[in-house]
């Protein structure tokens, strides 16, 4: 799987928040640090609580992104997020480490708002 496709998956699950398409992303033993210092989730179980515990709404946000650095084990993405509803938009940077398989064993993502 490439960086495109995992990210393609990710944006479909933030779509679905469909526990199938969460769980296709990540090993069942994978970790996901919503912030660098965070308590992580852990494994498929926590993954999916959590996420559908801050779960979007579909439509609810765009997302851009482009890559920084992608390589068989590791991804680097800069992206934006805005949520026009809201009237807010992030600046991201996530780290994902891919197993050979292509799915995450550890994704980190870093979010800052923007001024309104």
């Amino acid at each position: 799987m490439t960086l495109s496709a995992w990210i393609g998956g990710y944006r479909r699950a933030w779509e679905s928040n469909d526990p199938d398409d969460i769980l296709a992303l990540f090993t069942p033993d994978a970790v996901f640090f919503t912030e660098p210092y965070a308590t992580p989730f852990r494994g498929h179980e926590e993954i999916v609580a959590g996420w559908l515990a801050k779960r979007d709404e579909p439509g609810a946000a765009t997302f851009t992104w482009e890559p920084v650095t992608e390589t068989p084990e590791l991804g680097v993405i800069r992206a934006r997020t805005d949520y026009p509803a809201l009237g807010e938009t992030y600046s991201n940077l996530w780290v994902i480490c891919f197993a050979p398989d292509g799915r995450a064993t550890e994704f980190t993502e870093w979010w800052m708002e923007h001024p309104r």
